[in-house]
């Protein structure tokens, strides 16, 4: 088992690797490459950088046709999930411009993950400042089991998900009033938290945002999109999860969305 964090788009990143049959040697020239993706995900995505490729955009110094492949890539993605989320994931609707922060980082660390699988280690988690990416199972014939805590209390878990994917979450408690309506501006008050699983951290990440912003009506535009499952936390403390919600056992009973 190796484990590793990492200083990078604001927040740590961290790594549990299960390396299976690769060298001790394997494993470190994959954690390197997996570090160099997220840094330079950052570099063209951080609008804390004045001369990424986001800040060029936004600033209007350079045109959505001279972007980069892997811009261009992330432009599609959100285009995507906009749709998705039925309008609530909008990073077009942020002060300043175009701001992907919701998709972009589980889209590093998507990346990152890859990196790791053809190195041919046998199973990895990445945690890039709580929301997680995986691939295989951390012991034979085990699932990963990932906890969704309490904004209200930090030190219980309201949910335990068993995923084989990802898992996003986007809540008041995480940087206060962070999500924005993009329908009015005003700050998201409905949930107090909003969890997406499903294949890719991208989207889940995106759709977490977007839930989050739409409150409970928008368990139904998760409910549409294949392989993504959600849970939510309302104003009132009570959760709500889709029918598919990966729930391990053993954890409290949920209302029906």
């Amino acid at each position: 088992m190796r484990h590793h964090a990492e200083y990078v788009m604001g927040t740590v990143v961290s790594f549990d690797i299960r390396p299976g049959l690769a060298s001790p040697a394997a494993v470190d020239a994959a954690l390197a490459s997996a570090c160099a993706v997220l840094h330079e995900v950052d570099d063209m995505f951080s609008t804390w950088k004045p001369d990424s490729q986001l800040s060029q955009l936004r600033r209007g110094e350079l045109r959505v046709d001279e972007v980069s492949v892997e811009v261009d890539e992330v432009i599609d993605r959100c285009v995507y999930a906009l749709r998705a989320s039925g309008g609530w994931f909008d990073p077009w609707s942020i002060a300043g411009g175009f701001d992907p922060t919701g998709l972009v980082k589980g889209w590093a660390a998507d990346r990152a993950l890859v990196e790791l699988r053809c190195a041919g280690i046998d199973a990895a988690m990445i945690n890039a400042g709580g929301d997680i990416a995986t691939f295989g199972t951390p012991t034979p014939g085990k699932t990963w089991r990932i906890g969704v805590r309490d904004p209200l209390d930090a030190s219980t878990l309201r949910v335990v998900a068993e995923i084989d994917g990802a898992i996003a979450t986007s809540g008041a408690y995480e940087r206060g009033e962070h999500v924005r309506n993009p329908r009015t501006g005003e700050a998201a008050r409905e949930l107090t938290s909003a969890t997406v699983t499903g294949p890719e951290l991208a989207l889940a990440d995106a759709l977490a945002t977007g839930l989050f912003a739409a409150g409970a009506a928008g368990l139904q535009h998760i409910d549409a999109i294949v392989g993504y499952e959600a849970f939510i936390i309302d104003a009132d403390g009570v959760g709500h999860a889709t029918s598919g919600f990966p729930t391990a056992p053993d954890v409290p009973d949920l209302a029906p969305a």
